[in-house]
């Protein structure tokens, strides 16, 4: 997308969470399940565990005559010399007018010769000759998106997929113009496929800038997927992109990515400080990060931060966990970010004008209990040992950021978490690693596929090998774990298998025997109490081949829920809330994209104290522990879309739909739902959209009462 274009601000510029399939693979089949299924698995090209990094040309050339065979080579030449290949960027990249606006009489896209004159080929041998990888571009369309109407790849996918690989290309960024209006799943899993057939391996950057919600079904399809319109060099657009994806955390994971666009660091349009905070929140969001300045003028503040190893690890945390933000008050925000080793990316942003104090704490940002804590400055590289405080005086538009280190292993959170998002305490494997959202597949970390049973996927789960053994540190504060279990279909029918789950050193679950040919098997476990949980998988008795063993959607209940009493939600503390325009109100309508800007929650003349205010896509998700028994609220939407929007409230007890208010419009009155939530240990409140679009799709949850 280029940014001199529009699209409807509310449908591009605001794209925070849409849903997920309510139901479909991966929930489990009794007890705690999943309340929303969380996207669909990765696309199996082994490619991109960790974001991708590298350069693109455009937000420093667009089009201009600098964008040629020199620069790219000189590009190259820098990677190697400045130190960018050993800071882990790969990929360096072309973006739109690398060819000519015609195609020859074979119908092959023809690489511009004033541009490139050794042509692409030459060039990628190039880059590959200093140890690097090679990208192109293109648009799911008839043309590309530059006015000079270079050819698209609609159409042509195979054609020009097969010629990319001929070329050796390891990258394609695939833009989304003058695409005939034809649904975009449909274009860009057609040339997914057309790069699949070409056999070699071919990381696809999904550029369809959020129009569609990406983060909902383009996981099986490509590696990454642009989450908004295109970033400008300015503080503004930087932050706006910034505060757009970060609702969008759950959908992030080994092999898939959101992608906030490219980076600005180094063109000018922002000062050091605000370029800064540019690093760490992309780094904070797992996200692609791809240098878009022309670094053959870079001054030396742009390769220092564009070269700061210890904020790269972040990004690059084989968890492959985007950060979530814990707080955002007064344009205070602190973002927590899981890493493998059991620390947290934690980043201090003010995104206001003048120097501010923010601060957090261990407990917060989801690591609380240990004894103390060490608390790594990434930019001053100072450290520091203490209980757990997380402070900082952040100048206006700055970021501090920290990696927060516990001195012992912590429980996990309080709510429902997948075991593949946790630390290991301890872990064995026959056969190559253990696997986090991956089956085992051979011994070497990351060549597993989506965990699947009987051809069924799981996005989440643990894929090992028998003999195993992985153990999880409890601390005592967890309740309940449930998962389904099975040989992996990727062991072609062999193998057989015993799951048995330990509490402690007490067996409180046993699958019995499983072959690659029996259905999954779901096993429920009570860990009240339990320091430790240990999963094991052993060999059935007919030796070791092909058991592949899969623990999937392996999921914890940990913690207490409200107490007991009637509690309005709007005084609760949500696990997570994701909204499509600003943020989840309480106790006043959605308003707009601001905090606090609503009004008074109205529905057909009645108003409403309290509540929560929202815009279609939403989800709020609140713990309850498995000690509530039923919620009421009253649902519609608010008088301030006068009179507009379609929406439908549904809610969810576990994986259960519990209620569902069906269709609404803005001149329905309100509906009153109630939900049975006896023994559930997540609540989820779902918006959807009524099928026009979620314009003006201000939805009130009016009055909302928990009972437990």
């Amino acid at each position: 997308m280029r940014s001199r274009r529009s699209a409807p601000r509310r449908r591009i510029a605001s794209a925070l969470t849409a849903l997920a399939l309510l139901t479909g693979a991966g929930a489990l089949s009794t007890g705690l399940q999943l309340a929303t299924a969380p996207p669909a698995a990765a696309v199996d090209n082994g490619l991109n565990l960790t974001p991708q990094m590298g350069f693109n040309n455009w937000n420093s050339t667009w089009c201009g005559a600098q964008f040629n065979e020199d620069m790219i080579k000189g590009i190259a030449d820098l990677f190697v010399s400045k130190g960018l290949k050993a800071a882990g960027y790969q990929y360096v990249n072309l973006d739109d007018c690398w060819a000519l606006p015609l195609r020859d009489a074979e119908g092959n896209l023809v690489a511009d010769p004033v541009r490139f004159p050794s042509g692409i080929k030459a060039l990628a041998d190039y880059v590959h000759g200093k140890g690097l990888k090679f990208g192109i571009y293109s648009s799911a369309g008839i043309h590309t998106c530059d006015v000079k109407g270079f050819p698209g790849g609609l159409g042509h996918e195979q054609q020009d997929a097969d010629l990319w690989a001929s070329w050796g290309v390891d990258y394609l960024k695939y833009d989304n113009c003058n695409n005939m209006g034809i649904d975009a799943q449909k274009r860009y899993k057609t040339m997914g496929d057309a790069l699949k057939k070409t056999g070699r391996p071919i990381l696809y950057s999904i550029c369809e800038w959020g129009s569609t919600g990406p983060w909902n079904w383009a996981a099986p399809i490509g590696n990454s997927w642009r989450t908004t319109g295109d970033i400008s060099d300015t503080w503004q657009s930087m932050i706006s992109i910034a505060q757009a994806n970060q609702g969008l955390a759950n959908y992030a994971k080994p092999g898939a990515f959101n992608d906030p666009d490219m980076l600005e660091v180094g063109n000018g349009g922002m000062t050091g400080t605000e370029y800064r905070t540019h690093f760490s929140l992309w780094a904070e969001m797992a996200a692609p990060l791809m240098i878009g300045t022309d670094l053959r003028m870079a001054e030396p503040e742009t390769f220092e931060i564009l070269t700061n190893a210890d904020v790269i690890a972040i990004d690059q945390d084989p968890l492959g966990k985007q950060g979530s933000v814990v707080s955002s008050a007064n344009g205070l925000v602190v973002m927590s970010k899981p890493l493998a080793d059991g620390s947290r990316a934690v980043t201090l942003t003010n995104e206001g004008s003048y120097d501010a104090t923010i601060t957090t704490t261990a407990q917060t940002v989801g690591i609380g209990g240990a004894s103390s804590y060490t608390v790594k400055d990434l930019w001053s590289k100072k450290s520091t040992t203490g209980d757990g405080t997380i402070s900082a005086t952040v100048p206006g538009h700055g970021t501090a950021m920290f990696r927060v280190t516990p001195s012992s292993p912590v429980s996990p959170p309080t709510g429902t978490t997948y075991l593949s998002d946790l630390p290991f305490k301890s872990v064995t494997n026959y056969w190559g690693p253990v696997e986090r959202d991956r089956s085992n597949g051979d011994h070497v970390a990351g060549d597993g596929q989506a965990i699947t049973l009987r051809g069924r996927s799981y996005p989440k789960g643990l894929g090992a090998h028998a003999p195993s053994e992985i153990a999880f540190h409890l601390g005592g504060t967890c309740k309940n774990l449930v998962t389904d279990v099975g040989v992996d279909d990727d062991a072609y029918g062999h193998g057989s298998v015993v799951f048995r789950i330990y509490k402690d050193d007490t067996l409180v679950a046993d699958s019995g025997t499983l072959t690659g040919k029996d259905p999954a098997k779901h096993l429920s476990a009570d860990l009240t109490g339990a320091a430790t949980v240990r999963l094991v998988a052993t060999d059935a008795g007919d030796g070791t081949s092909w058991d592949h063993a899969d623990w999937a959607g392996a999921r914890l209940a940990c913690g207490n829920g409200p107490a007991a009493g009637a509690h309005p939600l709007s005084a609760l503390a949500w696990t997570s809330a994701g909204n499509s325009w600003g943020p989840v109100e309480k106790d006043m309508s959605n308003g707009d994209n601001q905090a606090h800007d609503g009004r008074t929650i109205t529905i057909g003349g009645a108003t409403y104290e309290k509540g929560l205010g929202v815009n279609a896509f939403s989800e709020i998700v609140y713990y309850l522990g498995g000690t509530c028994s039923s919620l009421a609220t009253d649902v519609g939407v608010d008088a301030e879309a006068q009179g507009r929007g379609t929406v439908s409230f549904e809610i969810y007890a576990d994986g259960t739909k519990v209620a569902d208010s069906g269709r609404m419009t803005g001149s329905t009155p309100a509906k009153h739902l109630t939900a049975d939530l006896t023994g559930a240990y997540e609540l989820h409140l779902v918006v959807t959209d009524g099928g026009d679009g979620t314009n003006s799709d201000h939805a009130d949850w009016a009055g909302p009462v928990l009972s437990c």
